[in-house]
């Protein structure tokens, strides 16, 4: 059963997002990109309190994805990555990214906070960052 209502226009959105943000970490780094995009239709908190949908999530400005924002979110999706967006959508969660919020690819090692929020860890390329508990509830399930 999936954890947010979708339709293919929808999966194949989160699967562009999701190849644009993370193909060089393979199909796990899409995954946990995918996890973080449904996060954030799944949170109501913090700067995602009016998101609920998935096209309004990748949208956002501000607090977008890059992907969306610099033009690079361009390219057809396969069906192997929109298998992996059917994946995330049915809550297969892979940690770090099992409740963040956001991740990028730095140059350097992660830095312990980024936007006030803690490092859940890294996974090849992008670190992964995720609200307390307390602060958002909703992304803790």
């Amino acid at each position: 059963m999936a954890i947010i209502a979708h339709n293919e226009a929808d999966v194949d959105l989160l699967a562009r997002l999701m190849r644009a943000e993370a193909e060089g970490d393979g199909d796990l780094g899409m995954l946990m990109a995918g996890n973080t995009g449904a996060n954030r239709v799944l949170a109501d908190c913090l700067d995602f309190t009016d998101i609920r949908t998935i096209s309004t999530r990748l949208f956002q400005s501000p607090g977008g994805f890059e992907a969306t924002q610099k033009g690079y979110f361009y390219q057809r999706t396969r069906e192997s990555e929109k298998r992996l967006t059917r994946r995330a959508l049915q809550g297969k969660m892979q940690h770090p990214a099992s409740n963040s919020l956001w991740f990028f690819m730095p140059k350097e090692p992660c830095p312990d906070q980024w936007y006030g929020q803690w490092n859940t860890g890294r996974f090849k390329s992008h670190c992964f960052y995720a609200p307390s508990a307390e602060e958002c509830p909703t992304v803790f399930r």
